[in-house]
């Protein structure tokens, strides 16, 4: 498994092709949720893609966002995983290293995400708390979780 952390414009037109796919695939297709999947965030300066590559192919992503463009905090977005990828652990690896390159590029502090909230379990295991009530986000319950590297 190798991972990379890239900016926008670090991306080649294949790597930009496999995450969209992935989060289509997964967010769109899998989920039956149309939703404006290209949000102009990805292009944003302050955000970075993590993508995790298994024999040249994307199997693994999700989107790192500085504080003041989707929350207060540093967060981190459209996490997906390739469905036959799943089962293995892989997940998880995606949100370890997504919170180590959070810190690395942002040092330690309060990360916030949107979940799916029947994904509350998997989240709490990376040390993230619920700290919302269930809303309704594309018809799709969520609920918003913080991970405080300050909290004991």
């Amino acid at each position: 498994m190798q991972w990379k952390c890239l900016k926008f414009e670090q991306l080649n037109v294949s790597e930009l092709y496999e995450i969209l796919k992935l989060r289509v695939d997964t967010f769109v297709v899998e989920q039956n949720c149309p939703y404006p999947e290209l949000d102009g965030k990805d292009t944003h300066k302050d955000v970075y893609h993590l993508i995790g590559y298994q024999d040249e192919k994307v199997i693994a992503c999700a989107r790192l966002l500085a504080e003041g463009i989707s929350y207060d905090t540093v967060s981190i977005g459209r996490v997906a995983t390739a469905i036959d990828h799943r089962g293995g652990g892989l997940g998880h690896q995606l949100m370890q290293n997504a919170i180590e390159y959070s810190m690395k590029i942002w040092g330690e502090q309060t990360i916030t995400i949107g979940a799916q909230a029947h994904l509350e379990h998997f989240y709490q295991r990376h040390d993230f708390l619920r700290v919302s009530e269930v809303y309704l986000e594309d018809d799709i319950p969520h609920i918003d979780m913080q991970r405080n590297p300050f909290q004991e």
